[in-house]
C-alpha cells in the first residue's frame, strides 16, 4: 500500500512540475473612474508543440454618476507552436456581465447577461512573450464586453 501511496505522490508531482502561469493584471483610475481587471491563468504543455491554459477573470469598471460593471468567468486556452517564433491560439471565454447604469432620463437600470467568446489568434513568440492579434468569431453588437472583434494582445508566460 505503502509503494502505492508513493507512487501515485511521484505522479503528482510529475504533473505539476512544468505548470507554467502567466495572464493579465490592470488598474486604471481617473476622476471619478476607476477600472481593475485580473486574469490568472494556469499552462500545461502537453508537448513540445502544444500547450493548454485554464484561466480565471475577473473585472469591475465604474465610471462616476454613469455606469458599475462587474464581470467574471472562466476560460480555456489552446497555443500551437508550429515553429519557435510563431503562436497560434484558440480561446473560449465565458463571462457573466453584471451593469448597472443611469438613463439619460435619469432612471437606474441594470443588465445581466452571459458572454461567451472564441478567439482565434496569431503571434510573435520570443522565450515566455508572444505578441500578437486575436479575432472573436462570436463577436457580437449586442450583449458584448468587447468594442470590436479584433483584439491585440501581449501573453506572457512564466
Amino acid at each position: 500500500m505503502q509503494a502505492q501511496n508513493d507512487t501515485i505522490a511521484k505522479n503528482k508531482n510529475l504533473f505539476f512540475k512544468d505548470v507554467r502561469f502567466g495572464g493579465g493584471l490592470g488598474l486604471a483610475v481617473g476622476n471619478g473612474y476607476s477600472d481593475l481587471y485580473f486574469s490568472p491563468t494556469a499552462f500545461k504543455p502537453l508537448n513540445h508543440l502544444t500547450t493548454i491554459g485554464f484561466g480565471i477573470i475577473g473585472s469591475y469598471v465604474k465610471n462616476r454618476d454613469f455606469f458599475t460593471s462587474t464581470m467574471y468567468g472562466v476560460s480555456v486556452i489552446g497555443l500551437v507552436n508550429p515553429i519557435q517564433e510563431m503562436q497560434l491560439s484558440a480561446e473560449v471565454e465565458q463571462l457573466r456581465v453584471n451593469l448597472k447604469y443611469n438613463t439619460d432620463s435619469g432612471f437606474k437600470t441594470t443588465d445581466n447577461f452571459w458572454n461567451t467568446a472564441l478567439f482565434l489568434g496569431i503571434g510573435y513568440r520570443s522565450d515566455g512573450v508572444t505578441i500578437g492579434m486575436r479575432y472573436n468569431v462570436l463577436y457580437r453588437e449586442k450583449n458584448n464586453v468587447y468594442s470590436q472583434a479584433w483584439m491585440p494582445f501581449v501573453r506572457i508566460i512564466f
